[in-house]
């Protein structure tokens, strides 16, 4: 019973520390630009509801921490509330002197600058902890070395056998597992010369790679060349300030590319919608990750926060990416969107970001077997 009780207490924490660290990331993106706008900021909360504890700066913005921490916000001076709608009945009333400093009645640009900065310094804080794991963990790396080999496969044809490392491919020289798929898979039922060490000895075989037909991120079939290998060991390599810097930007595209991918697959019905989690299961990985370390901690918070920046980009009004879509729209037609037209889309957005949090929490019972 004991052991239970610390599992969830753990659990619980690790949550609401990693959820706090990103929605402060976030929040605090919105603030700083902000405040080099000239906004007044009036209040900056990690979580909803009530305050539990709290204090003023010397520029008047109250500093707290609220009840419910499942997000946070940034109110400036000019809004209504927490979702940064104007307070029409406060700005119609504003001196000059006030004006300066609202948010509402500064430049268009300033504005979309102030919004997108939330995503931004999430995808920045991502990459700057990427970089500090690569440097001092280490960046993971599969050998080109065979685990596995598969029956009746091209490799097993040719005579691959488990820990051959492979070195080199169609005159291309090979150190890790994914630059020898990028050869492979570009040149079915093309014989391929291949070299290897099999212990201390040098051996070269000729590898003609199977074809295997698969689909794109659009749906349209493409031929792929397959050699029936696989490789499960991984290496972690220190690297320098610049390959890790590079290494960070990259992994943080591909990582945002594939979650778009994988979002697309689950809308048009390529693929199933099991994979799409919510508070639950973030608070799992958040306690799995404690337990196994500071270092996987951080990682994960990394991903989150990749994950938070991307779907905050959204163009779903209530989020960032819906006040985008509306400074666009200002922006060609040279004034803003209707009030009918923004309020009705607040509306929406609302009701589709409340349906999505309970599907997630829905689909997270199910798939955890929480009952």
């Amino acid at each position: 019973m004991m052991d239970t009780l610390n599992n969830v207490l753990l659990y619980a924490l690790s949550f609401i520390g990693v959820i706090s660290v990103i929605v402060f990331v976030h929040e605090f993106g919105h603030y700083l630009v902000a405040r080099l706008c000239g906004v007044r900021v009036e209040a900056f909360s990690i979580g909803f509801g009530p305050e539990l504890k709290g204090w003023n700066d010397r520029t008047g913005t109250r500093w707290k921490i609220s009840a419910f921490p499942l997000g946070g916000y940034v109110k400036m001076f000019g809004d209504a509330d927490p979702s940064s709608s104007p307070d029409k009945g406060k700005l119609d009333q504003m001196l000059e002197a006030e004006r300066k400093v609202a948010f509402h009645y500064k430049p268009l640009w300033q504005k979309a600058a102030i919004v997108s900065a939330g995503p931004g310094i999430n995808f920045l804080f991502a990459i700057l902890v990427f970089i500090g794991f690569f440097m001092f963990f280490g960046y993971p790396r599969t050998p080109a070395e065979v685990g596995e080999v598969a029956p009746d496969s091209p490799a097993a044809s040719a005579g691959l056998q488990v820990g051959d490392l492979i070195t080199e491919i169609d005159g291309q020289h090979v150190r890790y597992f994914g630059d020898l798929q990028k050869v492979v898979s570009i040149n079915p039922n093309i014989p391929l010369d291949v070299t290897l060490l099999r212990g201390d000895t040098e051996l070269h075989l000729t590898i003609t790679p199977g074809l295997r037909e698969t689909e794109d991120v659009f749906g349209n079939k493409v031929k792929v060349g397959l050699l029936g290998i696989s490789s499960t060991r991984v290496i972690y390599e220190q690297l320098g300030l610049a390959d890790a810097s590079v290494a960070a930007v990259g992994d943080t595209w591909r990582m945002s590319l594939n979650t778009l991918t994988a979002m697309g697959q689950m809308v048009t019905g390529h693929r199933g919608t099991e994979d799409l989690g919510g508070v639950i299961r973030i608070a799992k990985y958040s306690g799995q990750s404690a337990e196994q370390g500071f270092d996987t901690v951080l990682w994960f918070m990394a991903v989150l926060s990749v994950n938070l920046g991307l779907i905050n980009l959204f163009p779903i009004p209530l989020l960032d990416g819906g006040h985008l879509m509306y400074y666009l729209i200002e922006a060609v037609r040279g004034r803003p969107a209707g009030e009918k037209f923004q309020e009705y889309g607040f509306r929406v957005g609302l009701t589709f970001v409340v349906a999505l949090m309970l599907f997630t929490t829905i689909n997270d019972i199910i798939q955890l077997h929480l009952f």
